[in-house]
C-alpha cells in the first residue's frame, strides 16, 4: 500500500472524515486517494489561515475532530494562526503538513522552513523521519491531540514519502490517557469550604465545555444556590436564561459582574485557567476561599492563590463535589436574587443602547434583533473584535456546543471559517456566523468557499466602516481623532462583494427588519449574507459598562 493510501485509511479508522485544506502539488497524492473514497471529504478553503479555523470550529461544535492539510512553508505558516488559537482553547485537531524531503532539508528547498518553527503553536510537533513509520507516527499524533488536555498536533510528512509503496509499520494498540479523578481529600475540603459559605460564586470556563459537564455544573450551582459567571470559553456551558446566570467575564465585563464576585465569600473556579485576558490582568477580585479546578497543574497559583487546588477533569470533579455537598448542610442563600440583581444592573446599563431601533444601530440593539430572528438551537460562530464583547455580554446562548468564539488568542478573521467547520460537523443544524466588517475583511475569501462548497451558513455582518474598538481608544487615550482608523470615505458594500462571490444577500437597517431578515436568511437554502449598518461611534463595552 502506498503511504498516501495508508494515511487516509488511518484517518478514517479514527473517525476523521473531514479534511480541510488547499491542494498543492505536494499534497495531491492525498487528494487523489480522498477522491477515490466515499468515507472522507476534502473541503477546499481559499486561504490557509482559514483551514485551521475551520477544523477548530468543527471540533468546538462536536464530539469529533477534523484534520487539515497544507503545503510546506507558506501554507504551514499561514495555518499557524489557527493552530495557536486551538492551542489556547485546548481544541483537538490534527494538522498534516507536507514537509520538505529529508535529503533536501537545510538546503533552502522550495517552501522550506525548519520543522521546529511550529513548536510553540501546537501541543506537540512531530516530524516523520522514515516512510515506514508514517502511520505509526500519525496514530501517535491523533492520540496526543485527543488526550486531555486536548489540543492541536502538527505532523510533518515529507512529500516524497507520500507516493512510496512500502511496508508501513503497524501502530501499537494504545489507550488514550483519560483525565484524572480528583483526590477525595481535596474534594472533601472543597465541599466543606463551599457548603459553609453564605454567598458562594462559580466561575466556569472552557474545561467544562471540553468535559461535556454542563449538567454537572448546573447541579452543583443549584445545590449551592450559587450564581454562575462564565469566561470567554465558558460561554454556553450554563444557559443564559437560568435563574443563576451571572454573565460573562471578558474585556467588556462591567461593575455589576465584578462586584458579585468580589462580594462573594467563596468561589469555585472550574475548567478555567484564570488567564490574564479573562481576569483583566487579574484585577478582578476573587474571594480568598477559592477552589480552583483545572487540568493543567501550572494554572494553579497563576493570578490567584487557591485555598484548594485540584488538578483533574472538570466533569469528574463536579460530580464528586455534588456528591460531597449532598452530605452537607449548605449555608448559601439568596443566590438567585444576587444573580438577578446582577443581570438587572447590566440591563439598566444597556437600556439606552437597546433603545436605538433605526440605522445606524448599536451593536447591542442589532444583536438583540439577530437573537430574535435566530432559532434557539442554532450554532453561533462569532468573530473577534469590539462587537464580540457585546455578543458575550448580551447575546443569550443555551447549549455548550452552540457557541464558538476564540478565547485569549482573540484572533480576527475566524468567524466565517469556524462557521464552515461547524456546519460540516452539524449538517442538520442552523449555523450563523456573526462578524464585524473588520473581521470579515480578514476572511472574506471564505465567502467563496461557502459558495463553491455549497455550505448553508448565514453570515451576518455588522458594518460600521471602522476598526471601531481601536479608533475609540485612539480618540480617548491618544492625540488622534475618534474615527482615526475608519474608512467611511471608502465604504464597502458587503452585499455587492458577496454577490460577486456567489452568495445570496440581504440587508436590514431597523431592528424589526433585522429580526425578520435574519429569520428569512436562515430559513433559505444555501449560504446567505445579511448586512446591517451599525454606529462606528457607539460606546465600547469596556468603557460603557464601567462608567
Amino acid at each position: 500500500m502506498n503511504v498516501n493510501e495508508a494515511i487516509i485509511e488511518c484517518l478514517v479508522s479514527n473517525n476523521i472524515g473531514t479534511l480541510f485544506g488547499i491542494p498543492g502539488k505536494q499534497s495531491l497524492p492525498l487528494n487523489e486517494t480522498i477522491s477515490e473514497r466515499s468515507d472522507i471529504e476534502f473541503v477546499m478553503a481559499r486561504h490557509e489561515t482559514a483551514v485551521s479555523h475551520q477544523a477548530w470550529g468543527y471540533a468546538e461544535t462536536s464530539d469529533s475532530m477534523a484534520a487539515t492539510v497544507v503545503i510546506p512553508g507558506p501554507g504551514d505558516m499561514n495555518a499557524m494562526n489557527g493552530l495557536k488559537n486551538a492551542l489556547n482553547d485546548c481544541t483537538p485537531l490534527l494538522h498534516i503538513a507536507v514537509e520538505t524531503e529529508p535529503e533536501i532539508r537545510g538546503g533552502d528547498g522550495i517552501h522550506e522552513t525548519p520543522p521546529d518553527t511550529y513548536d510553540n503553536v501546537v501541543k506537540e510537533n512531530i516530524t516523520v523521519e522514515t516512510p515506514q513509520s508514517t502511520v505509526a507516527e500519525l496514530q501517535r499524533a491523533i492520540d496526543i491531540a485527543q488526550t486531555a488536555p486536548t489540543g492541536p498536533v502538527r505532523i510533518g510528512i515529507p512529500k516524497n514519502f507520500l507516493k512510496m509503496d512500502v511496508e508501513v509499520a503497524e501502530p501499537a494498540s494504545s489507550e488514550r490517557q483519560e483525565a484524572g479523578n480528583p483526590p477525595e481529600a481535596k474534594v472533601e475540603r472543597a465541599g466543606d469550604l463551599l457548603a459553609g459559605a453564605s454567598s458562594p460564586i462559580i466561575i466556569a470556563g472552557g474545561g467544562v465545555r471540553a468535559s461535556g459537564a454542563s449538567d454537572e455544573l448546573r447541579r452543583v450551582a443549584e445545590r449551592l444556590e450559587a450564581p454562575v459567571v462564565l469566561t470567554y470559553k465558558g460561554k454556553g456551558v450554563f444557559p443564559d436564561d437560568h435563574d443563576l446566570a451571572g454573565g460573562v467575564l471578558c474585556g467588556g465585563t462591567g461593575t455589576a459582574q465584578k462586584e458579585i464576585i468580589a462580594n462573594s465569600d467563596a468561589a469555585l473556579g472550574v475548567g478555567t485557567d484564570f488567564d490574564a485576558v479573562t481576569m483583566q490582568n487579574w484585577s478582578i477580585d476573587v474571594p480568598d476561599d477559592l477552589v480552583h479546578v483545572t487540568l493543567d497543574a501550572d494554572d494553579i497559583g497563576t493570578g490567584y492563590d487557591p485555598a484548594v487546588g485540584i488538578v483533574a477533569d472538570a466533569g469528574r470533579t463536579l460530580e464528586a463535589l455534588d456528591a460531597s455537598l449532598a452530605e452537607r448542610t449548605v449555608q448559601s442563600e439568596n443566590g438567585t436574587r444576587r444573580a438577578r440583581e446582577t443581570r438587572d444592573a447590566i440591563d439598566d446599563r444597556l437600556e439606552e443602547l437597546r433603545a436605538v431601533t433605526e440605522a445606524p444601530l448599536t451593536s447591542v440593539s442589532a444583536l438583540d434583533a439577530i437573537r430574535e430572528g435566530t432559532p434557539r438551537d442554532s450554532i453561533i460562530a462569532v468573530d473577534a473584535g469590539g462587537f464580540r464583547l457585546w455578543t458575550l455580554l448580551t447575546f443569550p446562548v443555551y447549549d455548550t456546543q452552540n457557541y464558538v468564539n476564540p478565547g485569549s488568542w482573540a484572533t480576527m478573521g475566524s468567524g466565517v471559517p469556524s462557521a464552515i467547520g461547524a456546519k460540516k460537523a452539524n449538517p442538520d443544524q442552523d449555523v450563523v456566523a456573526l462578524t464585524g466588517d473588520g473581521g470579515l475583511m480578514m476572511c472574506i475569501h471564505e465567502l467563496h468557499t461557502l459558495a463553491g462548497e455549497e455550505i448553508d451558513v448565514t453570515v451576518v455582518v455588522l458594518n460600521n466602516s471602522d476598526y471601531a474598538i481601536i479608533s475609540e481608544e485612539a480618540g480617548r487615550s491618544y492625540r488622534m481623532d475618534p474615527g482615526e482608523y475608519g474608512w467611511e470615505s471608502a465604504p464597502v458594500s458587503y452585499t455587492t462583494v458577496a454577490e460577486g462571490l456567489g452568495i445570496d444577500t440581504m440587508s436590514a437597517t431597523t431592528t424589526d427588519e433585522v429580526a425578520a431578515t435574519v429569520a428569512e436568511a436562515i430559513e433559505s437554502d444555501g449560504p446567505t449574507l445579511v448586512e446591517i449598518p451599525t454606529d462606528p461611534y457607539e460606546p465600547q463595552s469596556s468603557v460603557h459598562m464601567n462608567d
